[in-house]
């Protein structure tokens, strides 16, 4: 096992202290704030589905409810 000099360590350590620094500096992310909370209503939307059959809310909602997933396509 190789062994770690001092300078070594010692740049380690400010490495770790300055990381540690700067997550302490960020802001917290209020997931709130993100968009639509799970239990949220959604309003009545109208939107293709991959096969370009149009959806909306009615179409799409089941007994228990519905779970609407979007995502963004690689092919723009």
């Amino acid at each position: 096992m190789r062994k770690i000099n001092q300078t070594t360590l010692a740049f380690l350590l400010l490495i770790c202290s300055v990381g540690l620094t700067l997550a302490a500096d960020r802001e917290p992310i209020v997931v709130a704030d993100l968009g639509p909370q799970v239990g949220d209503q959604v309003p009545d939307f109208q939107l293709p589905g991959q096969f370009g059959q149009m959806h909306n809310l009615e179409s799409i909602m089941g007994p228990n409810g519905a779970m609407l997933l979007f995502h963004r396509s690689a092919d723009w």
